[in-house]
């Protein structure tokens, strides 16, 4: 058994990948190509992604597009209908309007952001289960950012346990996967950083195995204009960088897009309206850190080293 260790730049961040296997090298390699192939799949922001191919055509025709980019914008469609959700995957014309976190981003006027809240509604996304395709109207665009980490990160995994891997981490910057248990260890230390502190500064030092984490936070990119800070977290409510004392929100869960999935839903609403609903939800934990106070779901002890 040997272990392969690498660190790559890929989807907007670094990702650090760790496999235990006779074959960790060549598993190593074959993950690192999987994870180019699905970011040409899911990119919103390269022109010849097959996402892209959907987001050309709106307003001309559908499109048919890979089961796996079919299945994973009918889940975010599923979970952005849903009522009280934040999130919404047809945000895509406000996401490259802000442009935040890339060298042209900008503050955009008050009647663009008032003119391109009228065209994100995910429940004009059109599926056709039967062609696999999708449509969108004129000016839509489907933005998959808030879900395709995750949903990458298991698709790798799965990938990874059929090759007979008992030992994995998978670490997308935010999404951190983890398979089994760390070589000389039982569980995989996951650190959760202080929000607006150095990146080796933790509130928390999580156990896990098994387990997916991810964190969201409004630390991670800003727009500076002015005197003003705009982080990246937008509202499909109103178009602006979401108002919120919330400072990150993480998710422990099986699949890590379901931990994509509720800490975007629930980012923005009031600290006890997410505690309350992670509560209730089964197969997840949360640790909610905010401008005043830190929140911990019910069970969350479970995993705090």
């Amino acid at each position: 058994m040997s272990v392969a260790k690498n660190q790559i730049r890929l989807m907007g961040t670094i990702i650090d990948l760790q496999i235990s296997h006779t074959d960790s090298e060549q598993l190593l390699q074959e993950t690192i190509e999987d994870l180019k192939k699905y970011e040409k799949r899911y990119s919103a922001n390269d022109p010849s992604s097959e996402l892209m191919k959907v987001n050309l055509q709106a307003g001309r025709k559908k499109v048919s597009i890979h089961k796996e980019l079919y299945q994973l914008i009918k889940l975010g469609k599923e979970h952005s209908v849903n009522k009280g959700s934040l999130l919404n995957i047809a945000i895509g014309p406000l996401v490259q309007a802000w442009r935040i976190g890339f060298e042209d981003a900008r503050v955009p006027s008050e009647s663009e952001i008032k003119k391109l809240c009228q065209i994100i509604n995910p429940e004009k996304i059109v599926l056709d289960d039967t062609t696999q395709s999708v449509y969108l109207e004129k000016g839509m665009m489907i933005d998959l950012g808030a879900l395709a980490k995750g949903f990458i990160g298991d698709l790798v995994l799965e990938k990874l346990k059929n090759k007979g891997v008992t030992s994995a981490l998978i670490n997308l910057g935010g999404n951190i996967l983890t398979l089994g248990e760390p070589p000389n260890n039982n569980y995989w230390k996951i650190g959760i950083r202080k929000p607006r502190e150095s990146r080796n500064t933790y509130d928390y030092i999580l156990k896990i195995k098994d387990k997916s984490v991810v964190t969201s936070g409004i630390y991670e990119r800003v727009l500076k204009s002015g005197t003003k800070e705009y982080h990246h977290i937008l509202s499909p409510v109103t178009g602006y960088p979401m108002k919120t004392e919330t400072l990150s929100l993480t998710i422990i869960s099986d699949k890590s897009v379901d931990g994509e999935i509720w800490t975007t839903r629930l980012f923005g609403k009031e600290p006890k309206e997410i505690m309350s609903e992670i509560n209730q939800t089964p197969h997840i934990e949360g640790i909610l850190i905010t401008e005043k106070q830190t929140y911990l779901s019910q069970y969350i002890k479970n995993y705090i080293a």
